[in-house]
């Protein structure tokens, strides 16, 4: 009897080890030591700014909900610049209809991952607005995040590289605005309401077998275009 009970806690502390690798692989980035820290558990203040929408803790989380008198989605930045990093957090939707998590160049956006219920989206942002400068999408994942569920994000940014992973779901694509400083990263939530904890941002340096790595993973633009080719036609 003894005898099973051991070999049950070998397997039981194989698969633990197992799965304990596999949630701590690594993809683009090397994480160092922590840079920034936040639970969320407590009031935001310094160095963080909100621009738009309500931000409390609700039942020990950060809570961010678009204002309709505000007529934006609600918006709260941390007021700081940054290198090569790894940001992680959890995110619950509470009703929104999309956030993100998105951090800026010094003078406009610079790349961001968008959630919403049904779709992830990596991307490298317009960074002019009305200028010539463009969007462009790295992926599109369709996708069915259940509301009231925790679910885990990670952004990392090494030289001219961004790697966004929501869950399982991972991209990656690379554009010379990404080797300038990053500042500002931040939550923006579109709709009613999304939960927010566990912020951490590292320092971060390559994988030295980031290029092993990626041949794993999509080919930027190449989930943009499957996703396109599962659209259904409009009905005329």
């Amino acid at each position: 009897m003894k005898h099973c009970s051991l070999l049950v806690f070998l397997f039981s502390l194989a698969a633990f080890v197992v799965a304990g690798r596999a949630a701590d692989k690594h993809m683009l980035a090397i994480p160092g030591k922590v840079l920034y820290q936040n639970k969320f558990d407590e009031a935001l203040g310094k160095p963080w700014k909100a621009a738009k929408g309500k931000w409390e803790v609700v039942d020990g989380v950060m809570r961010g909900s678009e204002l309709e008198a505000d007529k934006h989605g609600a918006v709260n930045r941390l007021q700081q610049k940054f290198s090569d990093f790894v940001i992680e957090l959890e995110i619950k939707l509470e009703g929104a209809r999309i956030t993100t998590l998105s951090v800026n160049a010094v003078k406009d956006h610079m790349a961001r991952i968008m959630i919403s219920s049904n779709r992830v989206i990596v991307r490298r942002d317009d960074n002019d607005h009305d200028g010539p400068d463009k969007a462009v999408v790295f992926a599109v994942f369709p996708t069915k995040l259940k509301p009231g569920v925790w679910h885990k994000v990670r952004l990392e940014m090494v030289g001219d590289v961004m790697l966004g992973q929501v869950g399982e779901l991972v991209a990656w694509g690379s554009d010379p605005l990404f080797n300038t400083p990053k500042v500002n990263p931040g939550l923006t939530v579109s709709g009613q309401s999304v939960d927010f904890r566990n912020f951490v941002i590292r320092e971060a340096k390559l994988n030295p077998k980031w290029e092993q790595v990626k041949k794993g993973l999509p080919k930027p633009g190449e989930k943009v275009a499957s996703a396109k080719k599962g659209k259904k036609p409009k009905k005329k």
